[in-house]
């Protein structure tokens, strides 16, 4: 029978999930000899045998994956035969070229989750069992290959139950890097806080029965997790819940709230099939759904998340965590443990001094954490049979995975997305890989963690960046930090960014259409932007279409204050009669500021022209009287999207105006709309549905003039303000009626977490110069 060897080079997640175990076995099973190892560039298997066989075992090595495992490509070469006696793991190797797949953290598998329930095991009540198929990766390696030794479970030498294991082809824990047990692994210890010095209370399954019976009496318990610290309390408990807003300085933003397992999450929230799945699977997101109007025990208190129809539901994704909501109470708050403003705590004297004014105790381990990385957060829509889903936060469990390109770029390019929602995105060849979430780098503390991200991603992809991307905004701290790198440096205008990256997930190339909607971007003008309608093609952009502008007062104060646009849009409607109309909304405005918005839209000074479809929105609802500020991002917004949610909508439009500089949506003549039906009587309610609609049809109607003018059938949705469902469905469909084909974030956030990607992508195929 004639015989052959091949090299096979496999490219994609191969790396941490027990993809060379699996090799090991499928070619001892098939009596194959040779050798697989972990490179730099993926996995690279030299297998011999008869060409019958080489064939099975190359299709199953594919169609038999371990589950956490994908597969981008295969390169296959033919060597001479070199006679090897029998099948074997190789070292691993150091050097060659960077492959970028490296796995993201896993939620813990049945498997162990059975033997952490199991009394008669030797891993019953251990926190930190894992295998091939689940438990740290991302949060841990120092360094690629991921190997033992580059992560930092090297601070625990294996004991030799768990060395037999590690070694064993036929068993689970064959390789799995961050193997280990009671006797050799992590450790658990509480210790409490408000004491001259910290005090160790309880050590091991003592510590953690003892933070499960603190939970359920009331306290604040800062827990030390896979990628970081949470804040938990009860979830049920009004008070427990005062006492954490007011010392994380968190007064209205709604919490994430880890529930025992699937059947609490559904007494609580809507939990379509599709979310029940994504819920439980590897990732294990925050996942936003609709609350149920009958929540059944456990309850969660109203200022879990008020003013809002939605609920961050998790399950348990470390043993540390089933074991806790087990001891403890079914329902728990889980938030990031960082004072307001601040990078997520993540190591061990860092939450001493950070935290210890806002926790009650502290539980500890001690397995360092390499990359501090926050839970992710995506959004289910459900709508009639199906339901979608659209990532708010990108981070824990999906990152690092690469956004392939269709087409590569042709140096590699270090991006820095923006201010907001911070994220870095580094793209070499045919690859972008997005880091976690960072949060607002308006904080030092922040900034200094977003500078050192950055060089931890560079270090471990072993990237060394020819470009340097950033926003046009020259204000961005990440703006001025680009400038220091003393590499070529393009600065890329920020909803351009946006479509760019919603483009690039679904693979799209060529022109299309952008619709992109967000609070604030700066503009090739110099005005604040946020409702536009753009024609992109690469690193080209057109505006083409948006908001009309309306005055906005105090800047970034407008952000907050949303009388300060509601004044803007009313002067934009009435011009100097605008403070006549004030009787005829419910904007209560202070004598005070309304004479200091009158004295400023007078003469103009202390206005910018914006543009933002997100200060509309903050607008309407100070008109409509739902909100008098923003508590937090979007906090007037999503107020306004559930008032309207099951409402009837009256009658309104925004009329489309064709002037010389293309197409302008007539926001002033909405807002007269608004005031007549709100002193006709119409409810509140019914306005805030009747603008939903009158937005998404107005960008519809505008998107499709741009497409019949261009030639163009493609739209993509992008910017923060598509996070709202009404506002997203009403586009969507109104675009797809029409026979345009639409694209939605589905991989990256629609808000600022996709910025990076997006510029990376535009500096790459930029001219210089």
């Amino acid at each position: 029978m004639p015989t052959a060897r091949r090299r096979l080079l496999i490219r994609g997640r191969v790396q941490g999930v027990g993809f060379r175990p699996h090799v090991v076995r499928l070619a001892r099973e098939l009596g194959l000899t040779g050798r697989v190892g972990n490179e730099p560039a993926g996995v690279v298997i030299e297998v011999e045998g008869p060409i019958a066989s080489l064939d099975r075992f190359q299709a199953r090595v594919v169609d038999e994956l371990p589950p956490l495992a994908w597969i981008h490509d295969i390169v296959v070469t033919t060597l001479a035969l070199a006679g090897d006696e029998a099948f074997s793991i190789a070292a691993s190797g150091a050097t060659g070229a960077q492959d970028l797949a490296i796995t993201p953290d896993a939620a813990t598998c049945a498997a162990c989750l059975a033997e952490i329930r199991d009394p008669a095991d030797r891993r019953h009540a251990y926190p930190f069992a894992n295998c091939t198929d689940c438990g740290p990766r991302y949060s841990i390696i120092d360094a690629v290959p991921y190997d033992r030794p580059r992560t930092t479970m090297r601070d625990f030498a294996m004991c030799a139950a768990c060395h037999r294991e590690y070694t064993d082809p036929d068993d689970r824990r064959f390789h799995a890097q961050p193997n280990a047990c009671p006797v050799c692994g992590p450790q658990l210890w509480l210790e409490e806080v408000g004491e001259p010095e910290p005090r160790v209370s309880h050590r091991g399954p003592a510590a953690l029965a003892a933070t499960a019976a603190r939970l359920a009496a009331g306290a604040i318990v800062a827990i030390k997790g896979l990628g970081g610290f949470h804040l938990a309390c009860r979830a049920d408990d009004p008070a427990a819940l005062a006492h954490l807003r007011a010392r994380k300085q968190r007064e209205s933003k709604p919490f994430a709230v880890m529930v025992r397992d699937l059947a609490t999450a559904r007494r609580l929230a809507i939990v379509p099939e599709a979310a029940a799945d994504l819920l439980a699977s590897p990732a294990a997101p925050i996942v936003l759904l609709p609350r149920r109007t009958d929540p059944q025990p456990p309850p969660v208190a109203d200022t879990v998340a008020p003013d809002t129809d939605q609920l961050g539901l998790f399950l348990p994704y470390t043993p540390l965590h089933h074991l806790l909501l087990r001891a403890g109470p079914a329902a728990l708050v889980m938030t990031s443990a960082n004072p307001a403003g601040e990078p997520l705590t993540h190591a061990n004297d860092e939450a001493r001094s950070r935290l210890s004014t806002i926790a009650d105790a502290i539980l500890f381990h001690d397995r360092r954490i390499a990359r501090p990385i926050d839970d992710s957060v995506i959004m289910a829509d459900p709508d009639g049979a199906t339901c979608t889903f659209t990532p708010v936060r990108r981070a824990r469990g999906y990152v690092p995975d690469p956004i392939f390109l269709t087409q590569p770029v042709p140096l590699p390019v270090l991006s820095l997305g923006g201010d907001l929602k911070s994220t870095l995105c580094l793209a070499a060849d045919e690859r972008a890989v997005l880091g976690e979430h960072l949060g607002d780098l308006a904080h030092p503390a922040a900034f200094r963690a977003f500078v050192a991200a950055g060089e931890r991603l560079a270090q471990l992809l072993a990237i060394a960046p020819e470009r340097v991307a950033c926003d046009l905004h020259p204000g961005y701290h990440s703006a001025r930090h680009a400038a220091g790198f003393g590499l070529p440096l393009v600065r890329v205008q920020h909803h351009h960014a946006h479509v760019v990256a919603c483009a690039a997930e679904h693979g799209h190339g060529g022109p299309l259409l952008g619709i992109a909607c967000d609070g604030t971007g700066y503009g090739d003008d110099g005005s604040i932007w946020g409702g536009e309608l753009l024609l992109v093609d690469g690193p080209q952009a057109r505006r083409l279409g948006h908001l009309a502008a309306l005055p906005l007062l105090g800047g970034d104060a407008a952000a907050y204050e949303t009388w300060r646009p509601a004044v803007g849009l009313l002067h934009a409607a009435f011009g100097a009669d605008w403070r006549q109309q004030l009787p005829r909304t419910r904007l209560d405005l202070p004598p005070q500021a309304a004479a200091l918005a009158a004295t400023r839209l007078a003469n103009g000074r202390g206005t910018t022209p914006c543009s933002s479809l997100g200060r509309l929105f903050d607008a309407v609802a100070a008109l409509l009287g739902v909100a008098t500020c923003n508590r937090h991002e979007g906090d007037a917004a999503i107020r306004l999207e559930a008032l309207a949610h099951a409402a009837t909508p009256a009658p309104l439009s925004l009329p489309l105006r064709h002037d010389g500089t293309g197409m302008r949506l007539d926001s002033p003549a909405l807002a007269r709309q608004l005031l007549d039906r709100l002193a006709a009587g119409s409810p509140p309610a019914a306005l805030a549905r009747g603008f939903h609609d009158a937005v998404a049809d107005a960008f519809v109607a505008a998107a499709i003039a741009a497409a019949d003018d261009h030639g163009v059938r493609t739209v993509a949705l992008t910017g923060g303000c598509l996070l709202n469902r009404l506002l997203r469905r009403g586009m969507r469909c109104g675009l797809e009626q029409h026979g345009l084909r639409v694209l939605t974030h589905r991989r990256t956030p629609p808000g600022d977490g996709c910025l990076a990607l997006g510029q990376a992508l535009i500096a790459a195929h930029s001219p210089i110069g």
